[in-house]
């Protein structure tokens, strides 16, 4: 959840760019608990239906999709290490991956 302002207004995290044309398809995965403890290292705005995090566990990093639209669905990229976790992240941003 977004957490207020001192006016009470939400603040808004970052926000992905619109889907590229030519973009890379992600292979999601329905999320399977593989580490005892995961770090959330970004994460964009959760204003929007569909939510992403840079996550760090067990000495690996993946991304996990959330989809809100009248229920919650949780998806995760492959768990990769961080050389090629974090570029998937940028072209995530940037609009070049989904």
């Amino acid at each position: 959840m977004n957490a207020l302002n001192r006016m009470g207004e939400r603040h808004h995290g970052i926000h992905v760019a619109p889907l590229q044309k030519e973009h890379e398809l992600v292979a999601w995965r329905t999320a399977i608990p593989r580490a005892d403890r995961i770090r959330i290292r970004e994460h964009t705005c959760d204003c929007r239906t569909i939510s992403y995090e840079l996550c760090q566990g067990g000495g690996l990093m993946f991304v996990r999709r959330t989809y809100r639209s009248g229920g919650v669905v949780v998806h995760e990229s492959d768990w990769l290490r961080t050389g090629e976790a974090e570029p998937l992240w940028r072209l995530l941003l940037l609009g070049q991956a989904r």
